[in-house]
């Protein structure tokens, strides 16, 4: 039987590495574990950690085709993060200058979340503890 332990790394591929890499650490504040440029595919391969656990591959890539998001299409829908406070986070998320949609329910669990986009427009979701 397959015993899955847990989501290892999500890849993203982003279209300018230096605004995507700004964002996912200076703004979403994830931390640099190692930096490589691949120079046989003019790639750079950023991996990050959040709260010192390894999660995501950022990647670059020459001329990457556009992502489809709206409407939704088949496929990963968005990448999600849990936050304590998510006035707080909403907050922040605006002070620097990112839309940020308003702070909504899931009619499911009673939890508020709110939902703003990378860089490439890949959904990023904020939900609250």
């Amino acid at each position: 039987m397959l015993q899955l332990n847990k989501i290892h790394h999500i890849a993203i591929i982003c279209s300018n590495y230096e605004i995507s890499k700004h964002f996912y650490t200076e703004i979403l504040g994830l931390k640099i574990i190692q930096e490589i440029y691949r120079k046989e595919r003019e790639s750079y391969k950023l991996d990050l950690a959040l709260n010192d656990n390894y999660c995501i591959e950022l990647f670059s890539f020459p001329n990457p085709p556009k992502r489809v998001s709206r409407p939704e299409a088949s496929g990963l829908r968005h990448l999600a993060f849990e936050v304590n406070d998510i006035e707080v986070t909403r907050k922040y998320i605006l002070e620097n200058n990112l839309f940020a949609e308003k702070i909504r329910i899931d009619e499911y669990t009673n939890k508020r979340f709110f939902f703003t986009n990378d860089p490439d427009d890949l959904p990023i979701e904020f939900y609250e503890v």
